[in-house]
């Protein structure tokens, strides 16, 4: 019989601690109230028994809220949108980095930003649901129909860039658009509220540059997005 050292003891009795806490922490759904509700974004009260009151939005119903899943649930699910890093590799030249400037309402500017879209409930249980909305984002947002000699990947499957504020998850995919000539774009695609103002393609000198300056050509600060994806663009061989 092997016996407890006291530090094995205390890990054992912190461990326990914060499983308890955890618990007492998980949301029900008698917590939760609906402050707003619109078609992409809901404003939810979370009611903390004796620790008052966390306000979230969010992009979800109240029956898909992640803070009401058990940890298997919420390993599994399906995040609200696609971010797209797409590399133009066109024959014969340096491979590039597509980006487009996007109004962002809550900024009041145009934003250097990556092709992105949500994820239509439509699609929510279809397979590989992430890449058909990468596909449909890029079209919409850049005229660029995914062809057979193209690639599309996930990087990453769900990422949350303001997690204190928002549940809003991301999936991080990248498109290799893979061409003998550059293809022909247009921002004619958008819809609703989207409004564009033109293309920023760039090289590997370029995008280092934006990097180490920690701005975009324009002077702006850039969102988190786009900052992935320069620097995966500078990862790519």
């Amino acid at each position: 019989m092997r016996l407890i050292h006291k530090h094995e003891a205390e890990e054992v009795k912190t461990l326990s601690s914060k499983m308890a806490i955890k618990k007492e922490l998980q949301m029900r759904k008698e917590q939760v109230k609906t402050l707003y509700d619109a078609k992409y974004l809901r404003f939810y009260e979370f009611e903390r028994q004796d620790q008052g009151k966390y306000y979230v939005a969010s992009r979800r119903e109240p029956d898909r809220l992640p803070a009401l899943m058990t940890e298997d649930e919420f390993k599994k699910h399906l995040p609200d949108a696609v971010s797209c890093f797409v590399i133009l590799n066109i024959k014969g030249q340096e491979k590039k980095l597509l980006l487009n400037r996007e109004f962002r309402y809550p900024l009041g500017q145009y934003m250097l930003s990556v092709p992105a879209g949500i994820i239509d409930p439509e699609d929510y249980d279809k397979e590989n649901a992430i890449e058909r909305t990468a596909a449909r984002e890029l079209y919409e947002e850049t005229g660029i129909m995914i062809q057979e000699s193209d690639e599309i990947a996930v990087v990453n499957p769900c990422v949350f860039s303001t997690p204190g504020m928002t549940d809003e998850g991301n999936a991080l995919v990248y498109i290799s658009i893979n061409r003998d000539q550059m293809p022909a774009m247009t921002q004619t695609g958008a819809e609703g509220s989207e409004v564009f103002d033109g293309f920023c393609i760039l090289d590997h000198q370029q995008a280092q540059k934006l990097l180490s300056q920690g701005v975009d050509d324009r002077g702006f600060y850039m969102p988190l997005y786009t900052w992935a994806a320069l620097m995966f663009y500078l990862g790519v061989k």
